[in-house]
């Protein structure tokens, strides 16, 4: 009999982890597969988003594919010197005007299903797209392809060096701040119970260069398998776990200049936390001498 209760005990555990996860997919969800792809890839709809180094988009990408660089979605332009002097991080929203111009212009409407997909860059680019979309007010309507390009190749799926121009979209923003957090927001909430922060810089960052007060850190390698796909529910529960997150809390991220962190962000999203990202980080957080650094 006690073998039997602990049993279903597990069983409604699973059960429960389950629900969760589908709370935080409701509508479209939030990852889908290299086979889900290929069987809405040609839905009147779908408006798929290569990230990554536009030569490699040129060479071969998935049929249909618009490409889009963080360049697009950002201000100033990565690829150009940038002064911190004159008020601009390297990575940051730009006016809502640029991100309607960036995202219409790919085809994207109103009604447009999403998805995103990284080539041979990390997933953190794809998801930063992914965030800024959600920020604009498309996250409902937006996922990820699990492994990007990597794992549509290891499917067995097509790819193209062909480019097509898709009829421009029709957008109007509606934003959500929730998913956003600046030095004054993450300062008036350090060591707030409920609030997870997490540091998704590399180790010897969190730890050398220090850190911002009660922050944990998870790096995001170990959010992601030796193919690129997101490792399984469970182990990202358990790497949240040891990283002091619980069940309800909200996750805060941030990491060096606002990319890396939106994996995280990406990754409590899809376990159910309600989640921000700082989108100054690490740069933004150390360049100001009134906020405290932890070592």
């Amino acid at each position: 009999m006690k073998t039997l209760l602990v049993a279903l005990l597990l069983v409604l555990a699973a059960l429960s982890l389950n629900v969760r996860v589908a709370v935080a997919q409701s509508g479209p969800s939030l990852l889908v597969s290299p086979t889900w792809l290929a069987e809405h890839l040609h839905d009147s709809n779908l408006v798929l988003l290569h990230v990554g180094d536009r030569d490699e988009f040129r060479q071969a990408h998935i049929p249909g594919a618009q490409y889009i660089s963080l360049n697009d979605i950002s201000v100033p332009d990565m690829s150009q010197p940038h002064d911190m002097s004159a008020g601009h991080l390297m990575l940051e929203l730009p006016p809502i005007e640029k991100l309607t111009s960036a995202f219409e212009s790919r085809g994207i409407s109103s009604n447009s299903r999403i998805v995103v997909y990284f080539g041979e860059d990390e997933v953190s680019q794809a998801t930063r797209v992914i965030w800024t979309l959600a920020y604009y007010g498309l996250g409902d309507r937006t996922s990820l392809l699990d492994g990007g390009l990597g794992a549509w190749h290891r499917a067995g799926q097509p790819v193209t060096s062909e480019n097509t121009t898709p009829a421009r979209g029709k957008l109007i923003p509606h934003l959500h701040p929730e998913f956003f957090a600046d030095a004054a927001w993450v300062s008036a909430h350090l060591h707030q119970s409920g609030i997870s922060l997490i540091d998704a810089r590399g180790p010897q960052s969190y730890s050398g260069d220090g850190h911002v007060p009660g922050a944990q850190n998870v790096p995001i390698e170990v959010l992601v398998g030796m193919n690129g796909e997101l490792k399984d529910s469970a182990s990202l529960t358990g790497i949240f776990g040891n990283a002091d997150v619980k069940s309800g809390d909200q996750v805060v991220s941030y990491c060096y200049i606002g990319q890396r962190a939106t994996l995280v962000w990406f990754v409590a999203r899809l376990l159910g936390h309600p989640a921000r990202m700082y989108d100054g980080s690490w740069q933004d957080w150390s360049s100001r001498a009134d906020l405290p650094v932890q070592k």
